[in-house]
């Protein structure tokens, strides 16, 4: 194993250099953003068995690499907060280098790296420029710390505490607090009522044999599908592929996760909370992400709160009755049935009235659907935004890492807004009816007396 001297200044400055100049360029690429179907997908799997794809975007000397595991909280089983303190602690180095080395070689080298977990995922990102010398040491750096993770006992003794500390902060905000409950009561049994950020009586208690466990099992070539776009051709790219997928523990596809049986009878939740603003949460499991009502419940949605100003919501809630400055809808599909969702804050003497007109409103859309001027505004502002997703290789990786994690077509960007024209109204009722029932909704309150 190598061992590597302090960074020298002109190091760090050519490496600053050299992301400033990229940053520069990443704007012009903004500015001449292609067009969807410009962005030519190509798939494969590496020999260690990682699904692979790939999409060139040679405007920017750069490469972004997205690497999603299925390790997410629905993996923590009852060890919550495990998902989250593996994927924090990935950043504490390798036996050869600690926190502090990894992070020098990567600012040298003018690469960023970074973990994140959810639900569903863990997600390992790496972005480094092209340039040859500089790119082969981003990925020894981040080979060498796929391959050999440490986990040191004094990083995961700090990651544990500032886990903790996080969810005492959550405790003090009532947005978190109706958030974390709703899951709870809404997902019950299922992986998906455990909080990605964990519990305070099982943080404490995670070990370095659990998180190192953690590692093997399910960050593994298998269990893992590489997103890959930027300034490389496909050679370039399958070289890249096979370096990472090799550093990986072969293993295999993690367990399909539980379908999530319906609500058979509402459940309403009020906690009492010293705020002079109520959050309000109200859903219902509703979407796997493969499901092709996909298409039809984001054109629902949009009408009903997630299309801003043109939405029902923001015109009955907030315009007409001035309950809340802000609310909104959201349909959230994961890998197994993933949420819908309303959300909103309104005045502690107003939660009566806003519960009300909520209601309402999302059994006014289950009874009578959309009518021809929401469809045709909903469809339009969809397809509108919808480049707007690809106007950077950030947000090209993270499309085709989306689409690799959930199983999706590869045709599904040159598509989507094809297949979000064809809806009809007759297809949003149809899909509202068959994915939420008014009638057995969770809905948390957090505010007021209680």
């Amino acid at each position: 194993m190598k061992t590597y001297p302090p960074l020298a200044a002109p190091v760090r400055a050519r490496s600053r250099s050299l992301l400033r100049a990229a940053a520069l360029a990443l704007v012009a690429a903004f500015l001449a953003a292609p067009p969807v179907q410009a962005v030519e997908i190509e798939e494969w799997e590496t020999e260690s068995g990682t699904r692979v794809l790939y999409a060139p975007a040679p405007t920017l000397p750069m490469v972004d690499i997205r690497l999603t595991f299925d390790a997410g909280a629905a993996r923590d089983g009852e060890r919550s907060g495990l998902a989250r303190l593996t994927s924090d602690a990935l950043s504490l180095g390798t036996g050869a280098m600690d926190a502090d080395t990894l992070a020098e070689r990567f600012e040298a080298a003018g690469a960023s790296f970074s973990t994140s977990s959810a639900r569903d995922m863990g997600i390992v990102t790496l972005r480094t420029l092209t340039e040859p010398d500089w790119m082969d040491e981003a990925m020894e750096v981040f080979t060498e710390l796929l391959a050999a993770p440490a986990f040191p006992e004094e990083g995961l003794a700090r990651e544990r505490r500032q886990m903790l500390q996080a969810l005492q902060r959550e405790r003090q905000e009532p947005g978190s607090v109706a958030s974390r409950r709703f899951y709870q009561l809404m997902y019950a049994d299922h992986p998906y009522a455990n909080p990605p950020n964990g519990r305070e009586e099982t943080i404490p208690t995670l070990g370095r044999e659990e998180v190192m466990a953690f590692y093997e099992e399910f960050y593994t070539a298998g269990n893992a599908v590489l997103a890959l776009t930027g300034a490389i051709s496909r050679s370039e790219a399958e070289t890249l592929a096979e370096r990472i997928s090799s550093a990986l523990p072969a293993g295999e596809r993690a367990p399909a996760l539980p379908r999530v049986p319906p609500l058979e009878a509402p459940v309403t939740e009020r906690i009492p909370f010293p705020s002079e603003q109520a959050h309000i949460f109200m859903g219902a499991p509703a979407l796997r992400r493969d499901d092709p009502d996909y298409y039809p419940l984001t054109v629902a949605n949009h009408a009903l709160g997630g299309g801003g100003f043109i939405s029902r919501l923001f015109r009955e809630v907030r315009t007409q009755r001035g309950l809340a400055y802000s609310v909104f809808s959201s349909v959230r599909p994961m890998a197994a049935e993933g949420p819908f969702l309303v959300n909103m804050q309104t005045g502690t003497d107003q939660i009566d009235e806003a519960l009300e007109v909520l209601h309402n409103e999302l059994e006014r859309l289950h009874r009578d659907g959309v009518d021809v001027e929401e469809l045709e505004a909903s469809r339009a502002n969809i397809t509108g935004g919808f480049p707007l997703r690809l106007a950077s290789n950030r947000g090209i990786v993270q499309n085709l890492a989306t689409m690799a994690f959930y199983d999706l077509p590869l045709d599904y960007l040159s598509t989507y807004n094809d297949r979000i024209e064809e809806v009809s109204a007759d297809e949003v009722q149809a899909a509202l009816r068959r994915h939420i029932d008014p009638d057995t909704l969770v809905t948390v309150v957090v505010g007021g007396e209680g």
